[in-house]
């Protein structure tokens, strides 16, 4: 279904996965344990040693082989289309749907860009990760806490001024299979206040490869459409809903295109 003018939860349908459940069952837990000796034998080395010289950019094509190297391995393949919306030399904010943990992978690969992401501020709580989360480039923005919410907001202008685009999946949480649940306005004022564009991105089919609940892991392609941005500069505070509803209708049009 089209996008309505209310930021309510849309369902839609979702395709039949290929394969057998069984194979899906074993491939899903093949994937984590792939993702865990990536993480001790590359990741954890690698962000030890870049943070020792504190040279953050190198981490770009480590996580950017990483994330493919996981994709395939969960039977992932990517088809990416609206390259031509992406301006080399310009950061955006990359607001995107979330059915499924193959999307953080999907959406690193799929931009072309050096990003930072936006996660939950319970992760600021989790000992060790909370603290490492800042040499990585994510951010938590948690507006219950004014004082926090500023930090936040002036650190990822930093970013944003040292050649970073963000990720957020606007819907604060991973959906379930066809849903597209209400959005949250971190993403746009993080975008107003860094004065980037925002870029609607629709990832489909992950929630039938790998849905939220379902312990499986189908083989399949994943298609990331990145849509023309939509311009914060002129705009004011007031007009965050608009732009929350237009990136929704985005969105939500391209997924009832599936």
């Amino acid at each position: 279904m089209p996008a309505g003018p209310n930021n309510t939860k849309l369902s839609f349908p979702v395709a039949e996965p290929v394969g057998s459940r069984f194979a899906a069952q074993l491939r899903y837990w093949w994937c984590w344990i792939a993702a865990a000796a990536m993480l001790l034998l590359a990741a954890v080395p690698s962000l030890l040693f870049l943070w020792l010289i504190n040279n953050r950019r190198a981490l770009y094509p480590i996580a950017s082989w990483g994330a493919r190297t996981w994709l395939r391995t969960c039977g992932a393949r990517l088809r990416i289309s609206g390259l031509e919306n992406i301006a080399a030399g310009r950061e955006y904010v990359f607001a995107s749907n979330h059915r499924s943990y193959l999307d953080t992978a999907a959406l690193f690969v799929a931009t072309g860009k050096r990003i930072g992401l936006v996660a939950k501020k319970e992760l600021l709580k989790v000992p060790v990760l909370g603290q490492g989360m800042g040499f990585v480039n994510i951010i938590a923005i948690d507006r219950s806490n004014p004082e926090r919410a500023l930090r936040s907001m002036q650190r990822a202008r930093e970013i944003v001024d040292e050649g970073y685009s963000f990720g957020v999946f606007v819907e604060g949480t991973r959906a379930m299979p066809g849903e597209l649940l209400p959005f949250k306005k971190g993403a746009f004022h993080l975008a107003m206040q860094t004065q980037v564009a925002i870029v609607p991105v629709a990832i489909k089919n992950t929630d039938s490869m790998m849905p939220k609940k379902g312990g499986l892991a189908y083989r399949g392609e994943i298609e990331v459409v990145l849509m023309p941005a939509i311009e914060t500069a002129g705009k004011t505070m007031e007009q965050i809903a608009d732009l929350l509803l237009q990136t929704r209708a985005a969105i939500a049009n391209e997924l009832a295109r599936s």
